[in-house]
């Protein structure tokens, strides 16, 4: 390629990535003014809250967090981060802020600390706390705590079953959303009645809240019984971990009828009043790269036409 062409190209494709660099798409979304956090919209003044605390995770978390700190400032109470091996490097976002790598894709040990730490934390909020979530690509992995009768064992086999059988990321997320305490909502759930607002860098195509890591913190609108169907098609009922089979199975048949049975809990559906103190905020995604490429080409004196951002494969 001709040099000038390369320099060009190589100029439009840094545009693209710095659009939906993890810390400045948080910066770009969280403004602060005096004691007052702007996001997308709504005010949060954080003098108003006993504690503030930073509690989520993924592949980029940490420089999300990071940026979720400088904006808190000293009002910050603390918080729990989960993130991949070696993917903290530059160290905690803040003192007070622990920070735990754990294994992607498949989930680990170390995942499970940690979201058993968050969790705890969540739990711990009250009524006059807030809580900024910074979730990215990888949280679904990272961030590993199964309901009861499910292990860490159960998990990592079904996932590498999944995987291998070439479930797409829609497809094993609606599964692990039922086997999970945090993942479908669950997350949510723990932290109610304090004011959660999560900020989402997507890695999923079309941007579905509820499958980006696996929805912690939105309703989620799939059931057991889509969930069931995935394991069908994929032809896994027979090979996935009998745990695992035996709860999906019990989940869809309670929801035609329970027969005095103690059945598994759905995860939390739209409408539901734990999501009255949520805002979630998609602060990038494919779209907000497209477009910082777009915007460079234009200064660059090019026409640039935008296609989509939904191919897969």
């Amino acid at each position: 390629m001709n040099p000038a062409r390369r320099d060009l190209v190589g100029a439009i494709r840094d545009a693209a990535l710095t659009a939906v660099d993890p810390a400045e798409a948080v910066r770009r979304w969280v403004q602060r003014e005096k004691y007052v956090l702007h996001i997308a919209g709504r005010s949060y003044n954080l003098v108003s809250f006993e504690h503030v605390w930073i509690a989520g995770g993924g592949k980029a978390a940490v420089p999300m967090a990071t940026a979720l700190a400088e904006r808190v400032g000293e009002q910050l109470s603390g918080g729990v981060i989960v993130t991949k091996y070696g993917h903290a490097d530059a160290g905690p976002p803040a003192p007070t802020v622990a920070v735990h790598e754990a294994g992607h894709p498949v989930p680990d040990e170390a995942g499970v600390r940690g979201a058993r730490q968050l969790a705890e934390l969540v739990r711990g909020a009250g009524p006059a706390d807030l809580i900024l979530c910074p979730i990215s690509g990888g949280g679904s992995a990272l961030m590993v705590l199964p309901v009861p009768g499910i292990t860490l064992s159960d998990l990592q086999m079904l996932t590498e079953q999944l995987l291998r059988s070439g479930a797409t990321i829609n497809e094993l997320n609606t599964v692990r959303k039922h086997l999970s305490q945090i993942k479908g909502g669950g997350l949510a759930r723990m932290a109610a009645p304090a004011t959660l607002v999560s900020l989402i860098l997507s890695d999923v195509v079309g941007d579905p809240l509820d499958v980006i890591a696996s929805g912690l913190t939105v309703p989620d609108p799939t059931t057991f019984q889509d969930a069931w169907a995935v394991l069908e098609r994929y032809g896994l009922v027979e090979s996935a971990p009998q745990s695992v089979v035996g709860r999906l199975k019990a989940g869809k048949e309670a929801a035609r009828e329970t027969r005095g049975k103690k059945a598994p809990a759905e995860t939390p559906k739209p409408g539901d009043p734990i999501f009255e103190q949520v805002q979630n905020v998609i602060v990038g995604s494919n779209r907000t790269a497209a477009q910082g490429a777009l915007a460079k080409a234009r200064e660059l004196g090019f026409n640039p036409l935008l296609l989509t951002t939904y191919v897969e494969g």
